[in-house]
Formats: structure tokens, C-alpha cells, sequence
């Protein structure tokens, strides 16, 4: 079996309990507010931030054995610049404030799942790192198209306020299909391991961002 379906079937429990939770379920149904949509935004502008610097940091610690991988992660950096500034101005689209969020701080749950990425890479196996790109691209695809309209229909929002969200579910489409041929070709059972562990650790840490925002009212 290809190592991405193997993946698929090893993470499925916790795929499932996030896309479970109670405030994902609501925003498929466009019932949060627009308070808590801001909200998930800002926390999205504090971890998108440091794409970039998670994939850079990454590809500094592959050995030569990974040139190829190195070079798939030149092609995810020239993908992924710039893009939490789609979340600033979605944020002023919904009348909140951007700037507040660039220079606030994250919740504790946010900061943690990014600490958790940046020590992934540092201490253990630079690889397992996929791990975090698998669950953050394959939840968008899921649930981005699908809660944006409803929440823009229920929040009666401009399509601007929207723009990270349907870019995502549109553009990771591709970016699963890239991921799915880089993992196949690991043929390290370490480094198959890793990223396993890594994406049901982050599946968890993702879900506990999802659930600091049932506070927002």
C-alpha cells in the first residue's frame, strides 16, 4: 500500500474527531458569529504566519539523501509567501481590527501547535513536519469551500471577507495531490513514523485552536 494511503487510514480517528467538533459542525451550518469567525481568522494569521518559516527551517535539516525533498519544499515556499496577509484583509472585510491581530499574540493553543512544529523540526525528524502540512491542507479541502458559503450567507459578509478560505479549499486540492506523490516516495521507515506521529499529534493540537473559539460568543 502507498505510504499517503497508509497515512490516511493510521489518522483517521483523529481526522474524524476534529472534523467532529461541535464548533466545526456549526460553522458548516453557518451558526457562529462573526465574532467567532474573526476569531478563527486571527488564530489562522498566527500559525499561517510561520508557514514559510517552518518550511525553510525544515529544509535546512535534510541531509543530502533529501535533495529531492528540499527541492519539493522550494516549490511549497514560492506556494505559500504571503498568504496571511489574505487573513489581515479578510479580517478588515468582516470590520475587524488587522492590525490589532499583526501585532497581538495567539492563544495558548495556537502557540503551542506552532512551538510543537518548530520543535518537530529542531529535535526530532525534520520530515515528520508533514505531518502538520497533511492535517492543515487536508482539512482545508474538506471544510473551507463548504463553511465559507454558509458563513457567508449567514453572516451576510462580502466574497473579500472569504478569501483565504475558498483560495484554500481550491488551491490545497492540488497541493494534497503534490503532498500524496512527496510522501510515496519516503521509503524510510523512520521518517514514515514521524510524520505519522506528527500528524496525529497535530490533528489534536489543531482541534484544541477549534475549541478555544466555543468561548468566543
Amino acid at each position: 500500500m502507498p505510504f499517503y494511503e497508509e497515512l490516511l487510514q493510521a489518522t483517521e480517528a483523529e481526522q474524524n474527531r476534529l472534523q467532529s467538533l461541535p464548533i466545526i459542525q456549526s460553522a458548516l451550518k453557518g451558526e457562529v458569529t462573526r465574532t467567532q469567525y474573526i476569531a478563527f481568522l486571527t488564530q489562522a494569521y498566527h500559525h499561517v504566519k510561520h508557514t514559510v518559516p517552518l518550511l525553510m527551517a525544515c529544509g535546512s535539516k535534510l541531509g543530502a539523501d533529501k535533495e529531492w525533498l528540499r527541492e519539493a519544499i522550494a516549490h511549497y515556499i514560492e506556494e505559500e509567501i504571503g498568504h496571511q496577509e489574505w487573513i489581515l484583509n479578510d479580517i478588515a472585510a468582516c470590520g475587524g481590527d488587522a492590525d490589532s491581530v499583526r501585532h497581538g499574540i495567539p492563544v495558548f493553543e495556537t502557540e503551542l501547535m506552532v512551538a510543537y512544529a518548530y520543535d518537530t523540526i529542531a529535535r526530532g525528524n525534520p520530515v515528520g513536519f508533514f505531518g502538520m502540512v497533511h492535517v492543515l491542507e487536508g482539512t482545508s479541502i474538506q471544510l473551507a469551500i463548504h463553511a465559507a458559503e454558509a458563513l457567508q450567507r449567514s453572516l451576510d459578509l462580502p466574497v473579500s471577507a472569504f478569501t483565504y478560505l475558498n483560495s484554500h479549499g481550491a488551491l490545497d486540492l492540488e497541493h494534497v495531490d503534490f503532498f500524496r506523490n512527496l510522501v510515496n516516495r519516503l521509503d524510510s521507515g523512520e521518517d514514515k513514523a514521524c510524520l505519522t506521529h506528527c500528524a496525529k499529534t497535530v490533528f489534536r493540537l489543531y482541534g484544541d485552536i477549534f475549541r478555544s473559539l466555543e468561548t468566543v460568543q
